[in-house]
């Protein structure tokens, strides 16, 4: 039988929803607030209607450790230009290392290139510690940049840590990334020191990046110190001859984690930079502060991912990506997380559940993308592996599909729960996601996050219900950007959040929630297919294609042309024995008429090898349109930033030849 978005696919044990994260919360309120709630609806209202008592709750509810009291809980209810908790002194390092248990496992890794490792809690902080007070004694201080090139490693983690346990700011690309790209994020921000790595191996391919990494140094005359880690050859030379080993910087003078000062520093004290995709224009240079990324990760981790010291949290991701951040905001529980630095596809399809099933990973995370490969190879995890510590799954990085959902129940496990979450690089964390306490329905994220007031909206502001809007956040919430690192008078972010909806954040992406309060993202709304006044969201129009037989993967764009005529191409992608012939377009058409409607059928079909895609696995919609009509590829995609480069030359040639630009029956 057909699955229906929608479709009630599973329903909490009474114990799972009584003992999470979110229930002792509530139980909480109950007792030290007098605050009575009868479900998980019911306390997401309260969160929003009350915005500064929310926020209040959980400082206490979380025990912030300040070194001074705050003035007030929000000061300026504006957006841009919230001021939260000012007085306030935090440190969110300080936060993510408090919990882990001396003598238990904090870090689990595996590589391509090392042999497995893990890193005990004691072993961590220590280690912290020692890098931290290196830092200062190299002179960086509170409000330097520190930039790494690292790989998914402790490392990584470790680097993170300390640059931000001294108040130094953090920022990172992914070792994969080309100098141009990099240069493109670092160049902005003028880091002081840079953490870098001589190479990768990926899919058991060696990649020497040391020429890469001497055109990161020629290019940033702000960089005084090199921190070197020679990881695909542990003899390679030093890149310059004042570089550093980080072996040298570890054992110099180790510093015991009990005698270490943690660098206080103002709430909104920068702590990291994320950059925006970078598929089209410079990358926004993102900056989150110390106390509301630390109030973030506490709420994220504690109530929507329901992590506990007994829990082990896994998501494959790059560095370059936010869900590197989220990683490391996964250990202010106390429990494990898993670092992989690797292709995961390598040996065989199966690499990440042999990890979960290794490291007895309780939620395991991964993108739709992955998902649909496994599913693609025929991937049966459950009956190769124990997956019996396995309480969640994460989906993240795109919308996941009814049938994505469905997957997990017939391969993986019957009692599982399985969340989609969206939110991304903006706030380092997710507006809609997961409740342990929700059932999960077919290709529906359960809620609304906590603090998150969210909305679907039409063009004139109105909230709606069963319909598609734009997503709109009405109130503003700590992990929102403190500004975009050196944007002046805040022009920029202005244009990117505010410029629709006055006072309220525009995130750009189609929106539905439903009357139970489940959500639903049906892609960005920038890439919008507007067909005769009627609006589209292209994931609507992917899972109908992408369910047709022989039908391997899709990415439709509409173009607007002169004279107020527009063309909707749709490019295919044939499974291996197939082709786009005239009975699959056939096919592709009944379904879409029927399932969707006829505005859903292309001007025309064409087929390809490969849908072009970013490196955290969304199609590259946007920058294709803008080829198609004529924009220099350059400008509008960045090939570093992209998971197959290649895979754009077709539509570079499709935009030069409109013979090739046939019409449908």
């Amino acid at each position: 039988m057909a699955l229906d978005e929608g479709d009630l696919l599973w329903t909490p044990r009474a114990e799972f929803a009584r003992s999470s994260g979110v229930s002792r919360f509530m139980d909480w309120l109950r007792r030290e607030r007098g605050l009575d709630f009868a479900d998980y609806p019911a306390l997401w209202q309260w969160s929003v209607d009350r915005v500064e008592d929310f926020w209040a709750a959980l400082w206490q509810y979380f025990a912030i450790d300040s070194s001074t009291p705050y003035e007030c809980v929000l000061k300026e209810r504006v957006m841009p230009g919230a001021v939260w908790f000012p007085g306030a002194r935090v440190n969110f390092a300080k936060h993510m290392l408090r919990k882990g248990q001396r003598g238990r496992p904090a870090i689990h890794h595996r590589s391509e290139i090392r042999p497995p490792a893990t890193l005990d809690w004691a072993d961590l902080r220590d280690r912290v510690a020692t890098l931290a007070e290196a830092l200062r004694r190299l002179g960086i201080r509170p409000g330097d940049r520190v930039a790494s090139t690292l790989p998914n490693t402790p490392e990584a983690v470790i680097a993170l840590l300390a640059t931000t346990a001294i108040g130094a700011v953090w920022s990172a690309c992914a070792p994969d990334f080309g100098s141009r790209s990099i240069l493109d994020r670092f160049q902005q921000i003028e880091p002081r020191l840079l953490f870098a790595v001589d190479g990768y191996r990926f899919g058991g391919k060696d990649f020497e990046r040391r020429g890469e990494l001497a055109r990161l140094v020629e290019g940033l005359p702000s960089l005084e110190h090199l921190i070197f880690l020679p990881d695909l050859d542990r003899s390679a030379p030093r890149p310059t001859p004042n570089a550093r080993l980080w072996s040298e910087v570890m054992a110099e003078q180790p510093v015991a984690h009990d005698d270490f000062r943690y660098e206080d520093v103002d709430f909104a004290h920068p702590l990291w930079i994320l950059y925006s995709s970078g598929t089209t224009g410079l990358p926004k240079a993102i900056t989150h502060g110390h106390g509301g990324m630390t109030l973030e990760a506490l709420k994220v981790i504690a109530f929507h991912a329901n992590q506990t010291p007994d829990s082990c949290l896994f998501f494959y991701t790059t560095t370059g990506w936010m869900m590197f951040n989220f990683m490391v905001m996964g250990m202010a529980a106390g429990g494990r997380i898993v670092l992989y630095d690797g292709n995961p596809l390598a040996p065989d399809v199966e690499r990440l559940w042999q990890l979960a099933a290794e490291h007895r990973v309780t939620m395991f995370g991964a993108s739709p993308t992955f998902v649909q490969m496994m599913m693609k190879a025929g991937v049966r995890p459950a009956q190769k592996y124990d997956l019996s510590a396995l309480e969640g799954v994460l989906l993240g990085g795109s919308p996941a599909m009814p049938e994505t959902f469905e997957w997990f129940y017939r391969e993986v496990k019957q009692d599982l729960w399985v969340t989609s979450q969206s939110g991304g690089t903006d706030i380092c964390s997710a507006f809609v996601g997961a409740s342990p306490t929700l059932p999960v329905h077919a290709g529906e994220i359960q809620a609304r996050l906590l603090g998150v007031d969210a909305h679907a909206l039409d063009d004139d502001g109105r909230p709606l219900i069963d319909a598609v809007g734009e997503l709109v956040i009405g109130q503003p919430m700590p992990s929102m950007p403190l500004y975009f690192w050196g944007d002046q008078d805040n022009r920029r972010y202005r244009e990117s959040y505010f410029d629709v909806y006055p006072g309220q954040w525009r995130h750009g992406d189609f929106f539905k929630v439903n009357r139970r309060g489940g959500c639903f993202i049906y892609g960005r709304s920038d890439s919008t297919l507007n067909r005769a006044g009627v609006r589209i969201g292209t994931a609507e129009i992917y899972r109908i294609v992408e369910n047709v037989e022989g039908v391997q993967d899709s990415l439709v764009v509409n173009l607007d042309l002169p004279g107020g005529a527009f063309f909707m191409p749709m490019f295919v992608v044939a499974k291996p024995g197939h082709r786009l012939d005239d009975e699959m377009q056939r096919r592709i058409t009944q379904a879409l008429r029927t399932q969707g409607s006829p505005r859903h059928v292309p001007d025309s079909y064409v087929a390809i090898d490969a849908v072009p895609y970013t490196l955290t696995g969304k199609k590259l919609e946007l920058p294709v349109r803008k080829i198609l009509l004529g924009a220099a590829p350059e400008k509008v995609a960045s090939r570093d930033a992209m998971m197959n480069p290649a895979a754009l030359d077709f539509f570079v040639s499709f935009a030069s030849d409109r013979t090739q630009w046939g019409r449908a029956d």
